[in-house]
């Protein structure tokens, strides 16, 4: 069993920072890349930044400079500083997940919004 618990989400003012965390945990063989992706009402999800094992970034040219992604083991942290309204949304988590050095899975959390209002 796999669980990804992300945290950090809440409601900040345009132009706000907030610090968000996600946790792989469970009977884990590997994780390859792991990443955040979004969904604002109405919207369909979206890639909003990903990082590889190797330390390769991805970023939504819409957050380019304004968010960062890190990862350290286990934990994939998405430092999001300048906020706008329209980065509201859930953000959810999501790693590529090993179990037996073998065949490879996608898993998600349960996602944590973030509200951006004055």
């Amino acid at each position: 069993q796999v669980q990804l618990v992300e945290s950090g989400g809440g409601l900040v003012q345009p132009g706000g920072s907030l610090r968000l965390s996600c946790v792989a945990s469970g009977s884990i063989f590997s994780i390859n890349a792991m990443g955040w992706f979004r969904q604002a009402p109405g919207e369909q999800r979206e890639l909003v930044a990903a990082v590889t094992n190797g330390g390769r970034t991805n970023y939504a040219d819409s957050v380019k400079g304004r968010f960062t992604i890190s990862r350290d083991k286990n934990t994939v942290y998405l430092q999001v500083n300048s906020l706008k309204p329209e980065d509201t949304a859930v953000y959810y988590c999501n790693a590529a997940i090993s179990l037996d050095g073998a065949r490879q899975y996608t898993y998600w959390g349960q996602g944590t919004q973030v509200t951006v209002s004055s």
